[in-house]
């Protein structure tokens, strides 16, 4: 008898601990059925990413929402709903969106832009966009004539500033008395970056600068070695754009290959 009952007890402890394992691995039991709480870790990690800290009691909440979920989704399949064609092609919508999602991760996670890869193309950057830099104003106006007559104006002291705000034809440096701060030339058309260059600091122009937009009075208001910003400050931009220049990529190579009938 002892024995008997000395094996029971066993039993009933390890049927215990068998118990406590399954509730360690839910969440909760819902009307009998088991929530898993990888439910409970996969919103969390999505809370996390987006920025926000998972506290103890954001946990609580995502708790409640975990749970909140499955009350509904079983009286959505009590109801038959996972049975309409509405649901099964919504279903293979985020079906799809979430294979693709893992697709391009998996492609990055594989092909990842290297620090040499950066730097090569901040040095190409930095090649393109070195030199002098120009802080120019501009007077824009429809006609050559228009442009020519400023120009007079301008050599009989004619303030350029004033003449900017009353009849440039670019308001948004007009307002400002035709100034179009520090750029780099290679940021204009060509013909404005042309002639800008020939320009000491001081200069205007002689005459009009034609270009796709009108004639130009452009005046050099200063000159400086060019201000870049390190390879550092633009490291994460640059690595964005690469990113998804090589995803881009992949994504054209996949489509050329595909065969679509």
């Amino acid at each position: 008898m002892k024995k008997q009952f000395l094996l029971a007890t066993a039993v009933a402890a390890l049927l215990s601990l068998g118990a406590q394992g399954v509730f360690a691995q839910n969440l909760a039991i819902v009307n009998g059925k088991a929530v898993p709480k990888t439910r409970l870790d996969a919103l969390a990690k999505q809370v996390a990413r987006s920025g926000q800290p998972v506290t103890p009691e954001m946990e609580g909440q995502l708790r409640e929402e975990v749970i909140a979920r499955e009350v509904f989704m079983q009286e959505a399949e009590k109801q038959g709903l996972s049975a309409s064609e509405d649901f099964k092609v919504q279903m293979e919508l985020a079906r799809q969106t979430i294979l693709i999602r893992e697709l391009f991760a998996d492609y990055q996670k594989k092909n990842p832009v290297t620090d040499a890869d950066l730097k090569a193309e901040y040095d190409k950057f930095a090649a393109a966009n070195g030199g002098k830099e120009y802080k120019a104003s501009h007077i824009l106006v429809e006609k050559e004539a228009e442009a020519k007559a400023i120009i007079a104006s301008l050599k009989k002291g004619g303030k350029f500033a004033e003449i900017a705000k009353k009849q440039s034809k670019d308001t948004g440096s007009g307002a400002n008395g035709g100034d179009l701060d520090w750029a780099n030339p290679s940021n204009y058309v060509p013909e404005f970056s042309e002639a800008l260059i020939k320009l000491n600091k001081g200069q205007t122009t002689d005459t009009p600068v034609k270009s796709q937009f009108g004639y130009h009075v452009i005046r050099v208001d200063d000159i400086r070695a060019a201000q870049l910003p390190s390879f550092e400050q633009v490291k994460p931009q640059i690595s964005q754009q690469m990113q998804q220049q090589k995803l881009g990529k992949f994504q054209e190579e996949l489509r050329a290959k595909a065969k679509v009938e």
